[in-house]
């Protein structure tokens, strides 16, 4: 660790400006990278490599050119009663608007070319009823209106009356419902050239704008269409919600930042305008979050304020000046971990995927962190300048002393960062690596960047005589510091007490941990209040899901064209009527398959059939050869010629379920409509595995249930499955890096168990209150560990390191960890506070994994500087008198002292 230091100081000693300038030039090269960053939206990221993923994965790559979406149109009354001539009114404009606007585009592929066959709705019939006997519905009336729908629904089969038209909070006696769906089926097949459905979305947004336009003629009737692709179409909100944040966060920072770094002038009378302008700068900022004045507004009044500031007072200047040099060097930071994140991404090394809702974090991650390395380097500066030594010299024993912490701190938590690459979620994973570079980056800029414009600046000021503190820098006349010392009472009186006491706390932190609810639902990070996650909401609560849910039955097998798989297939088809939550009309589930496509070809109008669909020649064709009424096949039956005939009879709607390779049926899609929505899709994913067990009964075939929330509950099952051993991993790496370095530095490896533990007690803690408070392990709440370990273990480290040096200083363990705490434990304290601050802006966020984010890591700082200012000096107090009492050498201070002076002398 000090060889790595002494390099880095030696290069920004005898360079600083070429320093500086390779700095700035990756940033601008970064910079420029990151404009090619890609956002991914969606499951896109979560999902682990399940089944039910893959299933889905491979759908998309054989069956998107011939597939279709369902768009769902929810019509909801003011008046709870959508049945009323105004409804029906409103229906039929809405109706009108889809066909005249970009979506008929791509409608038609049902009903041969006619776009109306692609709409089904909750009073199609009643419409087709009111032409059929010359009803103009422009004119009827509520009682006639009334008397028409009556007479429909009493032609239509209970079960679709249940599914198109009753909500939950439906009066069926009284005939009212206060909603009902329209369902528009939208072909993908008819935009071949649009992989990452970027037109389709622009259909979509097309038809959205018609729906909302017809519906708003009604004062009792809205229409709110709702699709997945509408719902991910606008990322403006989420960007806007991420730009919100990260610009309060970082104007917090920039805010208490200036108030850390603030060298007060001699007049008493500037300590009334520091307050008063820290009081004006807080008032804007809160006005700024609430977005009544613009994110530009603290930024400006902090140059107002530090510009009347140090034109009077020097040791302004230096606040300034310490203030806005860490600022820049955390933006350099994030804008370095942008641009790497584009190199590792897709478009070039592929190590990471595109950028999810997740890695959104990192910046605010990096503010937080970045804050910390800039505070304990900026105080020991400040400290060794203020003891006389001159820029270099401090510079350099600065580097020498807390650079080796933050070597240590730096490397440690990268590595419980880099645990994350084992999580099954692709998104946790990809935090982990870009949360590493960020770390790295601004370890890097710190120690290279921020010395090196020390040097160039504060050696100005020295060749002019002029001290470049203005002041002696005493750290003991400071209120934060004073604070932070007092505390070490508890290590010096009761140390046994306080450690028992937090190991009691411990352990019902673990208790909470198996007590945590596991969620995810992909609509956690759509702002809460939008206008398509009220609707989905409302679809989920009112009619299980909506008509619209599609699942989608993934079959595969060396050649599926054979006897036992046709009649298996048929006996799982059978077996979906008495499957809950599968959609049933006439007697038949809603299932499209290499069956269904038979059965439309082969079934006359007479027996139930679609004229549209039914064709004689292709009937003579599958009777020829084997198909029985009921259809099955009996054994040597040719079924890769019956299921040629119907590719050949139905070529696009044969291609929706079957695909081939090397002329032989690989892939068999059953498209099912379902009603489960999120709460029932586990029960729906295991009903559909038991009715499709005949299928899975032939050799050498499978069968995976999968739609979008049944990867979500994939998401959930990986998390539960890896959350504690990915605590535990992330913990014994931690403590296996820093027991090496102990053990190199000092030759006593257990202080780097001692200095683990009360981090591994900090995650505990996080996760009691996290029960305690109905916070639940989620995706973005599954990173705490690392999270804890990258915000804890930096503080344990500083505080062991600097016992190091005062106990090789003072005589008695009492009076070193009273300097530790006073020195060290002052700068912890100011680092948590920024950062609590900005991680705290998290909390005013819309979306509900933020909020959880921002309040977890409130957790997460308030326990480790507890832990670190006294859970670990009682620890160290207790090391060092059980050393005492066997006759040892606490440490070696020849080692130590040897590692510090060589740096400084370089």
């Amino acid at each position: 660790m000090q060889r790595i230091i002494r390099v880095i100081s030696s290069v920004v000693r005898r360079a600083p400006r070429i320093v500086i300038g390779v700095a700035i030039g990756l940033t601008l090269l970064f910079g420029a990278l990151t404009g090619q960053q890609e956002q991914a939206s969606g499951n896109e990221g979560f999902s682990p490599d399940s089944e039910e993923f893959l299933a889905a994965q491979t759908i998309d790559d054989v069956f998107t050119s011939s597939s279709e979406v369902a768009v769902q149109v929810l019509f909801s009354s003011q008046s709870d009663d959508l049945l009323t001539a105004d409804g029906l009114r409103t229906y039929s404009a809405v109706r009108r608007a889809i066909l005249d606007s970009r979506a008929s585009e791509i409608m038609g592929h049902r009903d041969d070319g006619n776009p109306e066959g692609d709409i089904e709705g909750f009073l199609e019939t009643v419409l087709d009823n009111a032409e059929a006997q010359g009803i103009d519905i422009n004119t009827i009336d509520d009682p006639s209106a009334k008397a028409l729908i009556a007479e429909t629904l009493a032609t239509m089969p209970p079960d679709a009356i249940d599914s198109f038209l009753f909500s939950s909070n439906a009066d069926k006696a009284a005939m009212t419902s206060p909603s009902g769906l329209m369902v528009v089926f939208l072909a993908l097949s008819k935009l071949p050239d649009d992989p990452n459905q970027v037109e389709l979305q622009a259909i979509e947004v097309d038809m959205q704008q018609a729906i909302r336009e017809a519906a708003s003629l009604s004062e009792d009737v809205t229409a709110e269409p709702f699709s997945f692709a509408l719902l991910f179409a606008n990322q403006g909100e989420f960007t806007s919600e991420i730009g919100r944040l990260f610009a309060a966060a970082g104007f917090i920072i920039l805010i208490i930042l200036a108030s850390v770094f603030l060298i007060l002038p001699e007049k008493r009378s500037m300590v009334a305008l520091a307050f008063g302008g820290f009081t004006l700068l807080a008032i804007i900022t809160a006005l700024m979050v609430l977005e009544v004045l613009p994110i530009w507004a603290p930024l400006a009044a902090i140059i107002l304020i530090f510009g009347l500031w140090s034109n009077r007072d020097k040791g302004l200047r230096r606040s300034v000046a310490d203030t806005m040099l860490a600022f820049v060097v955390i933006m350099m930071s994030i804008t370095w971990m942008n641009g790497i994140g584009v190199l590792l991404g897709p478009k070039y090394l592929g190590i990471i995927g595109k950028f999810s809702e997740i890695l959104q974090i990192v910046p605010i991650l990096l503010i937080g962190l970045g804050v910390d390395y800039a505070i304990h380097l900026t105080s020991r500066y400040r400290e060794e300048m203020g003891s006389g030594s001159d820029v270099i010299t401090s510079a350099t024993r600065a580097s020498a002393t807390v650079g080796v912490a933050l070597v240590l701190a730096t490397v440690t938590t990268a590595v419980g960062f880099l645990t994350n690459i084992f999580n099954p979620v692709t998104a946790i994973a990809d935090f982990g690596i870009l949360a590493t570079v960020g770390i790295t980056a601004a370890f890097l800029l710190m120690l290279t960047f921020v010395p090196a414009a020390r040097i160039l600046l504060d050696s100005r000021a020295e060749r002019r005589g002029e001290h470049p503190i203005g002041e002696q820098h005493d750290v003991e006349d400071r209120m934060l510091p004073r604070l932070m010392g007092s505390l070490s009472v508890f290590a010096e009186r009761v140390p046994a007490l306080t450690l028992s006491v937090a190991l009691v706390a411990g352990g019902l932190g673990a208790w909470g941990l198996t007590n945590l609810d596991t969620t995810f639902s992909f609509t956690d990070f759509v702002p809460q209040g939008s206008e398509l996650l009220v609707t989905f909401e409302e679809i989920q609560e009112e009619f299980g899901g909506g008509f619209g849910e599609r699942t989608q039955v993934l079959i595969e097998g060396s050649s599926l064209a054979t006897v036992d798989m046709h009649n298996a297939l048929m006996e799982s088809h059978d077996n979906m009527l008495d499957t809950t939550n599968v959609v049933v009309l006439d007697g038949r589930a809603q299932a499209t398959s290499p069956l269904s496509v038979i059965d439309s070809l082969a079934r006359p109008a007479e027996f139930g059939g679609d004229p549209e669909t039914f064709s004689p020649e292709f009937l003579q064709t599958a009777l020829a050869l084997g198909l029985q009424p009921d259809g099955t096949v009996p054994p040597g039956t040719d079924v890769v010629a019956l299921w040629g005939a119907a590719e050949q009879a139905a070529p696009e709607d044969w291609r929706m379920v079957a695909a081939a390779e090397n002329d032989l049926i690989r892939y068999i899609n059953v498209s099912v409509g379902t009603q489960a929505g999120e709460q029932g899709a586990p029960q729906l994913a295991e009903d559909l595995t038991n009715a499709f067990m005949p299928v899975t009964d032939v050799a050498g075939v499978t069968a995976v249930p999968t739609n979008e929330n049944i990867i979500s509950v994939g998401v959930i099952d990986a998390l539960q499955a890896s959350q504690v051993s990915s605590i535990i991993l992330t913990i014994l790496a931690a403590m296996a890096l820093l027991v090496i370095n102990f053990t190199v530095e000092s030759r006593r490896p257990l202080l780097g168990v001692i200095t683990i533990l009360p981090v591994a007690l900090v995650v505990l803690w996080v996760f009691g209150a996290m029960a305690l408070t109905g916070i639940s392990f989620n995706p973005v709440t599954a990173m705490i560990a690392a999270i804890a370990i990258g915000i804890g273990v930096p503080y344990t480290i500083h505080i062991t390191h600097r016992y190091q040096e005062d106990r090789i200083r003072y005589e008695t363990p009492e009076e070193a960890i009273k300097s530790t705490m006073t020195h060290t434990g002052g700068a912890l304290a100011g680092s948590a506070f920024t950062t609590v601050a900005g991680f705290g802006i998290l909390v005013t966020s819309t979306l509900t994994p933020f909020q959880q984010f921002g309040l977890v890591v409130g957790y997460a700082i308030g326990f480790a500087l507890i832990a670190a200012v006294m859970v670990l000096p009682s620890m160290l107090i207790l090391w060092d008198r059980w050393h005492r009492r066997r006759g040892d050498a606490v440490l070696d201070a020849s080692r130590l002292l040897e590692g510090i002076a060589s740096g400084a002398a370089d």
